[in-house]
């Protein structure tokens, strides 16, 4: 892999991320678009460390709050939200991988994306008595779990589906898209930690696939770099905008794929 290649996947990596689009269905359709190979997991592993850099730097006020206080609802909220996406790592990853490998359902998740972001638009609209993080109950974080359990699937937003069950469960806006950011630390962290027994092939994969040392850091830094925007554009937006525009774009992205899956033939 060149080191464009390299920040082209860093850019899409850290914009997706955090916007509610999805950033594996955008790596699984790019490959596929451009014939890019899998970087394999050491590559997307760096990725995802880049953009786990970027929630840190725009939230670190929020961080060092839980850090000061460990033992307090917000941390115990956030275990809550993270287990169901263990779980269903746990239990579906041969799944998972095969669906990132052959695409067969990444047009339809698209779509559940944006039904998902219509969907808490239109009951966040409804919601009259609005919840942030210090009446947030612990059923609101089972059911934001839930969701980003969901997001395990290549083409759903694991922010937008975090955002959207935040919304359904009538939190604000703005707790909404931090609480969904802060969540995406263990996230992060524990798909490291699931990778770990898999660092000792790093080596190897670098070689056979061709990934320089100049690579990995150039689309490190980029995802963190465009990551970093990306947060705090998405804080401004979920706080002032609607989430219809990306409900629209995911929509279409779905409807394209699936016209190319079953008519055109073209890329999948």
């Amino acid at each position: 892999m060149d080191i464009i290649t390299a920040i082209v996947l860093g850019i899409v990596q850290g914009l997706t991320e955090f916007l509610p689009v999805s950033s594996s269905g955008h790596l699984v359709l790019l490959r596929k678009i451009f014939g890019i190979n899998a970087p394999g997991l050491f590559f997307d592993i760096m990725l995802h460390v880049g953009t786990l850099s970027a929630v840190f730097v725009v939230l670190w006020k929020d961080i060092w709050k839980i850090l000061n206080r460990i033992i307090q609802p917000l941390t115990g909220f956030l275990i809550i939200a993270t287990i169901p996406a263990v779980i269903a790592a746990l239990a579906f990853n041969d799944l998972i991988e095969s669906a990132f490998e052959s695409g067969q359902f990444l047009g339809i998740c698209f779509l559940i994306t944006s039904a998902l972001l219509i969907t808490a638009e239109q009951l966040a609209k409804r919601a009259v008595d609005k919840k942030n993080g210090k009446n947030m109950s612990w059923l609101d974080a089972v059911l934001i779990g839930i969701f980003q359990a969901l997001a395990i699937a290549p083409g759903i937003s694991r922010s937008g589906a975090t955002i959207s069950g935040a919304l359904c469960r009538k939190l604000d806006r703005d707790f909404a898209a931090r609480f969904s950011f802060m969540l995406s630390i263990p996230a992060i962290l524990g798909a490291l930690v699931l990778q770990v027994k898999d660092l000792a092939k790093v080596e190897a994969e670098m070689t056979s696939e061709n990934i320089g040392a100049l690579a990995v850091v150039a689309g490190t830094v980029t995802a963190a770099a465009v990551g970093f925007f990306a947060v705090k554009l998405m804080l401004k937006i979920i706080k002032e905008k609607s989430l219809y525009g990306f409900a629209v774009y995911t929509a279409s992205v779905g409807i394209l794929v699936l016209i190319d899956q079953f008519v055109t033939r073209i890329v999948f």
